[in-house]
């Protein structure tokens, strides 16, 4: 080759490589083009996704925690009597009494109205003061189904007045009597047999309580009125945003965790790793002494295994970093949605190792005897229930107020 040759070909190679490089410069810019025209068009829909929830949720809960800080003394009626009688018959005495509790059980008695109107109320007009019969019993059969008792409870209470009516006359009076024993029976078999009357986070080690259920039962909802009540019981609370493949789920939880004091521990990356977060959250505990940690776990993922592998995994992360911690599984039903929410329990109890059952939206439902079911059916106690839309409307459980609720007419 000669030199004219050779000045060629290297002026030939010099000018081929600036054009590839050319082209490889176009090519990576185009590329660098087409990747944030994607994220812009990802972070719109997310956005958009965002926007939607956050404005059902600014609309349903978070215009509902605004003023719920403070209880108020109502007036002196028919509420407050009852809900002055309800805690006098548990033994307290004036001076214990707060206008807390009051409120509460006044909410109570008027959330279960709708519950009430569906099968107490009817079964009392039958009843009167008349004894019972082996017709009544067969009208309070019905109604207890339709109130969505189940059938194992249902079966149970009637089963019970049958043989007491074989023995001896019932009047009206003593057959509702008898109604309350059996309901409240029914309702703390699985209590007792936990032996945890009342579900508290035990002091000196790190308690951690998985929320789980399907998304719209209030789960999320539910965690932010738990913060809120540990955190105003003095313990120190921390919250683990690890329901990462809900948009908003996070900016929800935040909006509660404001309202309660609490600090929530998330990662806003798109579908981060709920056992990640988790990892974070208990390093987060450990360093701050904390009480309790609270976990919003993911709600539906693509199959029930996809959800239980999630649910393990975040087990696992626990069992690792604090082996000493005491971990509960609650299970967060939506009241209205009856024997729907009875099925949801059956599934949850068989694969996720759960420990107790919270019960949202009794207010407003017709439906709020699926608590019986719940605990006869599958033999989960309630540790928790909601009975109204503020910060302040979740309190544990109490079977003979809520008995006592779901029978306030006589």
């Amino acid at each position: 080759m000669t030199n004219n040759e050779s000045d060629n070909s290297l002026e030939w190679a010099s000018q081929a490589y600036a054009l590839l490089k050319e082209k490889q410069e176009l090519q990576k810019q185009e590329l660098q083009k087409q990747e944030l025209e994607k994220k812009e068009l990802e972070k719109k829909e997310l956005e958009k996704q965002k926007e939607q929830l956050k404005e059902e949720f600014d609309q349903n809960d978070i215009s509902k925690i605004q003023n719920e800080t403070e209880s108020n003394l109502g007036e002196f009626d028919e509420d407050f009597t009852w809900s002055a009688m309800v805690l006098a018959a548990q033994g307290k005495k004036v001076n214990e009494i707060s206008i807390d509790e009051i409120d509460w059980l006044s909410k109570l008695r008027r959330g279960l109205e709708e519950t009430r109107k569906g099968f107490v109320t009817e079964l009392l007009d039958k009843l009167g003061d008349d004894p019972l019969t082996p017709e009544s019993l067969d009208d309070l059969e019905t109604l207890l189904i339709r109130a969505d008792v189940g059938i194992d409870s249902t079966d149970r209470v009637i089963n019970s007045l049958r043989k007491k009516l074989n023995e001896e006359v019932v009047g009206g009076e003593e057959g509702i009597k008898f109604l309350k024993d059996e309901l409240r029976a029914i309702i703390e078999k699985p209590i007792k047999n936990s032996g945890l009357n009342v579900l508290v986070p035990q002091k000196g080690k790190l308690n951690v309580w998985l929320i789980v259920g399907v998304n719209g039962v209030g789960k999320t909802t539910t965690l932010g009125k738990l913060a809120y009540l540990s955190s105003k019981s003095n313990y120190k609370t921390l919250i683990a945003a690890a329901d990462t493949f809900r948009a908003a789920a996070v900016e929800q939880l935040q909006v509660w965790g404001e309202r309660s004091n609490v600090d929530v521990i998330a990662n806003q990356s798109k579908n981060a790793d709920p056992a990640a977060v988790v990892f974070d959250a208990i390093n987060a505990a450990n360093k701050r002494n904390s009480d309790l940690l609270l976990v919003d776990t993911a709600g539906r993922l693509q199959t029930k295994n996809n959800l239980m592998d999630e649910l393990s995994k975040i087990k696992k992360i626990i069992d690792k970093k604090v082996p000493n911690a005491i971990i509960e599984s609650l299970l967060v039903l939506d009241a209205s949605q009856g024997q729907n929410g009875l099925k949801q329990a059956k599934s949850f109890a068989k694969s996720a190792n759960l420990s107790g059952a919270i019960i949202t939206k009794l207010d407003g439902t017709s439906r709020g005897g699926v608590s019986l079911a719940i605990s006869a059916e599958v033999n989960l106690p309630i540790r928790f229930i909601g009975a109204g839309e503020g910060i302040k409307d979740l309190r544990p459980f109490n079977s003979f107020e809520f008995v006592e609720a779901l029978l306030a007419d006589r």
